[in-house]
């Protein structure tokens, strides 16, 4: 069956899959009881069908734009715009100078000449009464009336469903339209022979079971639907920076109105529609909105910024202009949303499995069928009456088709495919309380397959509280410490030095010190120039004053490839001065020249290069982060446009940077190990401080290697064949090493690798892997859209919490699907062989339905719900070709079927004599023996199911409320239908002898699956 699976249903995989490969296994999956439930949580692929077109007509749209805009650049230059645009008469009582509509068409169709008429983006900031500086006022009342002309900034979404539309797609089941047309036909048969109530029994039967299975059906379709809701509402929570009340703050981009000034940075996603106010060597990546990849340069001349896109590089304000369904961006979301999530792998072959079954399952009930008809007209050929056919004749064919129809209601195993999202939805329900957002369902399985971790250091391993505790300026090492101490090394620095030391770490930042909402100082930026300015401020300086003092002409921000930030400044007296930080030995290695000791500017020499490489290395052997801080004065012009120099530099110091380790990685990464999963450690750090960290977590052993990026870059196919088994560290390593590391893993060991990332350039390599694990506080927008799971507190701890969720999630189907296929066999085999040779079935249409439910949506909340324990952790990891229905399941399977068909066999042929069963109700009383010792059978083969491996099935039994409930549930009712419902369900109450002997042979399946377990399979 395997192989089966592979070669038809195998296509699809975890991320990534083609439109095809969704649309060949649909076409394979022929037949299918209820569509609407069996395909709920599949991609809707004809309105990924509409987005794609959505994008396209974009692409075109914004290119025309940008020709026009062009154009209309050359030809109004020099010339005076007069405009006839008139604001209406509610936006002028609101205090406003435009319009909803008229910002949408600026923006949108990035119209230069509107722009220009509206005077350029000051006087659209202006008519939307707000400032670069202060941005909007805050009243209630004024963000009302801003609301109630612009709108939000919210999109379109599907309503909730609501649980009467659920009931109504579970009544959509085929087989139970069927049912329900032989429960009619029933009634008005039996009605018409016997009158009411007898009459009425088997119809009613019927309908009521009918009731029940879609009343639990929607009941527990409903919740996983509210799981799933909860969980798209998670994923929405994102925060931008904006200027309000002359405040910096964190708003939802929700809460975005037009006139609020956004701080956008590398790897934000673009919130809403808006015109550049100032910033620097900004980059937009527009794919997501157009589909196409170039990025396009943002500056005063193009300062178009659309909802959706990204920020590839750079850093700037903007001012927002068009909220909501009025962007681009808002329409593609509405039909984005409806799309959907690709289906999960395991949903998949699921679906394969039931479509195989299914089919075995109608063949059964055709033959089962025709044989009860072949009975029926030998009896009537032999008494020749086959000409006259009597009510009693035509009830009995009508049980019989109601029994074939309820074959294919068991044969068909629906739930199969259903139990991997009500698993998954319970998992990430559980997950999110454990840190851990899961974006993409198949995330969560596939992580149960894992094999390798490859981990970012800073903020994973480490805390990312950083701060700055050595120092080496002016060529001598200094302990930073308390503000005594570090006041003690400002005293201690000549004042030229320090001045240009201060103004290093003020004006070389990409962070900023603010004062809050509460008047509070408070320093914004990533960890690293959050410590470095935290340091200036210790040394005594001031960073608005340095800010202000100097004009800055441009900004390379900080990036993963150059591993360096630059500004130049415009000094008052003429001339500019440059501003380098980043790696210790490439900005070093771009120096020529010191400040000494007395503050004197002088050339490198071998042994002052000596002293400064080994103060680099003894701070990265103490597990501390090294920056270097260097500076160059630039005689002639200097144009924004020109590159910022990498030669050339005076170094003035180097700086430590302490990020302890995080309590309980150490111990994680052992667990890790134990589970057959090797972690590897991926930084952009110096070797020395990436090996110390990687000892302290245990990651770095005695037989790993610790390599490079630039080393790992120049092996050959062959070397790295040979490395990569044993490499547990990368240090300086760009995004594109990471990507490298990953595909080699992916494609030539064939690992299941699961990748952290937090950054921009992170993207690929989380596209790459096979599970993309973005960081929920450090990470960029970027790095979680292109993630599969987000770990919401940046820690390692939580990577190892997803990974035994995984592994439950997995083996939980497992569990089900072993259950599920063994009632699948038992009431299959037992139903056709009873046709076969006795003519009639033991188990009737009624009987079948209740069997089906506990074995389909009961069996599911049973098995598929179960919470993971500690033990999963020391199981090697199932990876990339291990079988779903492995061979101990088929064991397990085949074995459980056999016992329980012997024991309805031998109930069927020396029940009665067992029993001493005499009289007109003795077959009625045997079969009810035989259903009742069936559902037993189920009952205690759930118990057994909860592991397939070991004897010891009671653990934990107690803490599983669900499992309890369920199990409690289907013992009540099945006393209630065999004692009090026995005209409906045709049974009869049993003695308490015959109770005990039915339960009896249910339990002693549990031995049975003990010895079984203890048979070994390959």
């Amino acid at each position: 069956m395997e192989s089966y699976l592979n070669d038809n249903f195998g296509d699809v995989k975890a991320k990534n899959s083609s439109d095809e490969a969704l649309q060949r296994w649909r076409s394979l999956c022929w037949l299918v009881k209820n569509p609407k439930r069996r395909f709920r949580f599949t991609a809707n692929l004809s309105k990924r069908f509409e987005a794609e077109a959505i994008r396209r007509s974009n692409q075109e749209k914004f290119r025309v734009a940008v020709l026009v805009s062009q154009a209309a650049l050359q030809f109004i230059s020099g010339l005076t715009l007069s405009s006839e645009y008139t604001v209406p008469e509610e936006v002028k009582t609101a205090g406003f100078e435009i319009c909803a509509e008229e910002l949408a068409s600026i923006a949108e169709g990035r119209d230069v000449k509107k722009l220009k008429i509206h005077d350029g983006v000051e006087g659209i900031a202006n008519k939307l009464a707000s400032s670069y500086d202060v941005g909007i006022p805050t009243s209630e009342h004024l963000l009302n009336q801003r609301k109630e002309i612009y709108g939000i900034n919210k999109f379109n979404e599907t309503p909730v469903r609501g649980f009467w539309v659920f009931v109504w797609e579970a009544l959509q089941d085929m087989t139970l339209m069927i049912l329900a047309v032989c429960a009619f036909v029933s009634l008005l048969v039996g009605i018409t022979l016997e009158g009411w109530p007898k009459g009425a029994h088997d119809g009613l039967g019927i309908v009521a079971s009918i009731l029940l299975v879609v009343l639990v059906t929607a009941i527990s379709d409903y919740k996983q639907s509210l799981q799933f809701k909860d969980l798209d509402r998670e994923k929405k929570k994102i925060t931008v920076q904006v200027t309000r009340d002359g405040l910096r703050q964190k708003i939802s981009i929700y809460d975005l109105l037009p006139g609020d000034i956004v701080h956008l940075a590398i790897g934000d996603q673009v919130p809403a529609d808006g015109l550049f106010v100032s910033g620097f060597s900004v980059l937009i990546n527009e794919s997501s909105l157009t589909g196409e990849s170039e990025p396009v340069n943002v500056n005063s001349d193009n300062p178009f910024l659309l909802s959706g896109t990204k920020v590839q590089d750079g850093s700037c304000k903007m001012l927002v202009t068009t909220v909501g369904m009025r962007t681009q961006w808002g329409k593609l979301m509405e039909t984005l949303i409806e799309g959907g999530d690709d289906e999960t792998p395991l949903q998949v072959k699921l679906n394969g499995v039931a479509t195989i079954i299914g089919k075995i399952g109608l063949f059964f009930s055709v033959v089962t069928f025709s044989v009860m008809m072949q009975g029926l007209i030998s009896r009537k050929l032999h008494e020749g009456s086959y000409w006259i056919w009597s009510g009693d004749d035509m009830m009995q064919i009508l049980e019989s088709f109601a029994i074939a129809v309820t074959i294919v209601v068991v044969a068909v195993p629906e739930g199969l495919p259903l139990a991997v999202t009500l698993s998954l939805a319970f998992a990430m329900k559980k997950m999110m309380k454990d840190k851990a957002l899961v974006r993409h369902l198949a995330a969560c399985e596939t992580m149960g397959s894992a094999t390798s971790i490859c981990s970012d250091k800073t903020g994973t391993l480490t805390t990312n509280h950083m701060t700055v505790v050595k120092a080496c300026i002016c060529g001598k090492i200094n302990d930073v410490g308390s503000s005594k101490e570090t006041s003690s090394i400002g005293s201690e620095i000549p004042s030229s030095a320090s001045s240009i030391l201060l103004q290093s770490i003020f004006t070389n930042t990409g962070g900023e010190i603010v004062k809050n909402k509460d008047e509070k100082v408070e320093i914004l930026g990533t960890p690293t120039d959050t410590a470095l300015l935290e340091f200036g401020l210790l040394l005594g300086g001031n960073f608005q004053s340095e800010r202000q003092a100097l004009n800055i002409v441009k900004v390379e921000p900080f990036n993963s490839v150059k591993k360096r930030m630059g500004v130049v400044l415009e000094l008052p007296n003429g001339g500019f001065r440059v501003h380098s930080k980043g790696a210790s030995e490439i900005v070093l290695a771009g120096c020529d020249k010191v400040i000494d000791s007395n503050g004197e500017i002088v050339a490198l020499n071998e042994t002052s290069i000596n002293h400064l490489k080994d103060t680099i290395d003894q701070f990265a052997s103490e597990a501390l982060r090294t920056l270097c801080l260097a500076y160059m004065e630039i005689e002639n012009e200097y144009s924004a446009e020109s590159p910022i120099p990498t030669k050339g530099y005076t170094c003035i110091g180097i700086v430590g940077i302490k990020d302890p380790v995080r309590p309980g990685v150490r111990e994680s990464v052992a667990i890790c190990r134990a589970a057959g999963i090797t972690v590897r450690m991926v930084t952009g750090d110096n070797i020395n401080t990436a090996k110390a960290i990687a000892r302290e977590c245990g990651i770095l052993t005695s037989k790993g290697i610790a390599i490079e990026g630039p080393e790992f870059r120049e092996k050959s196919e062959e070397e790295l064949l040979k490395i990569i088994p044993n490499l547990q560290v990368m240090a300086r390593s760009l995004p594109l090493d990471k990507h490298t590391l990953v595909k080699q893993l992916r494609t030539t060991f064939e690992e299941v690798v699961a990748v952290t990332g937090d950054g921009t350039n992170d993207a690929p390599a989380l596209h790459e892997a096979d599970i993309g694990l973005a960081m929920g506080i450090a990470g960029t927008e970027v790095a979680k859209e292109s993630a599969d799971v987000i770990i919401l507190d940046d820690n390692f701890s939580t990577i190892v919490t997803v990974a035994k969720w995984g592994r439950s999630v997995y083996i939980n189907i497992q569990k089900f699907v072993q259950f599920q296929l063994t009632v699948n066999v038992v009431a299959l085999i037992v139903n056709f062989s009873s046709a076969c040779l006795t003519g009639n079935t033991p188990l009737t249409a009624v009987q079948l339905l209740w069997v089906n439910m506990i074995m389909d949506t009961l069996g599911a909340l049973a098995l598929a719900t179960e919470p993971p324990n500690d033990d999963l952790m020391k199981r090697s990891p199932v990876g990339r070709k291990g079988n779903f229905i492995s061979n101990v399941m088929w064991r397990n399977i085949l074995g459980q079927s056999l016992y329980q068909f012997v024991i309805i066999w031998f109930l069927q042929t020396r029940g009665k004599a067992a029993f001493r069963l005499e009289g007109p109700h003795s077959d009625l009383v045997l079969n009810t023996i035989i259903f009742n010792s069936f559902v037993f059978c189920q009952v205690f083969n759930e118990i057994s199911c909860r592991e397939m491996e070991k004897i010891n099935v009671f653990k934990g039994i107690i803490e599983n409320y669900v499992f309890v409930g369920v199990l409690a549930c289907t013992v009540l009712f099945q006393i209630i239908i065999i004692e009090f419902l026995g005209a409906f369900a045709n049974t009869t109450p049993l003695s308490s002898e015959q109770w005990f002997v039915s339960v009896f042979l249910g339990f002693l399946g549990m031995p049975v699956a003990a010895i079984l377990k203890m048979i070994p399979v390959d």
